[in-house]
């Protein structure tokens, strides 16, 4: 995703937990491939029925349940979409610290708000590996 401040970054886009609030989340709209590609938005999907935006403040502080364990993540778009068998999916994307973009189930997240400790815990972990 694209700063704020419309220049890339020189740690390539991730974050910390004194700036992840200058991600720029993309909302109002559900995502085409044309934003995914200019960098606006993580994700678009395609094949699925009655796409919309979620109406969620973002960005959003999140910690990720994947099959590695958990991570801190923020969250910067927020979308439901209905696949053809009906199955309601609610999906975010994901910024990590590293700058590395992901896409996720809502249901794999705990929302939680910036001074969470656990949260600040596996961002700070997340940097600190990365600048070894």
């Amino acid at each position: 995703m694209i700063p704020k401040d419309g220049q890339e970054e020189e740690d390539g886009g991730g974050f910390d937990v004194d700036d992840w609030d200058r991600l720029v989340p993309f909302t109002g709209a559900v995502a085409t491939l044309d934003d995914v590609q200019a960098k606006r938005a993580v994700f678009a999907l395609a094949d699925t029925n009655d796409p919309r935006p979620i109406e969620m403040e973002l960005p959003q502080p999140v910690i990720w349940w994947e099959e590695d364990g958990e991570q801190a993540a923020v969250a910067v778009q927020a979308e439901t979409h209905v696949s053809d068998a009906g199955e309601v999916m609610e999906v975010l994307g994901l910024i990590l610290p590293d700058g590395d973009a992901a896409v996720a189930l809502l249901d794999d997240v705990d929302l939680v708000d910036a001074a969470d400790p656990t949260w600040r815990d596996l961002v700070t972990r997340a940097v600190d590996g990365a600048e070894d």
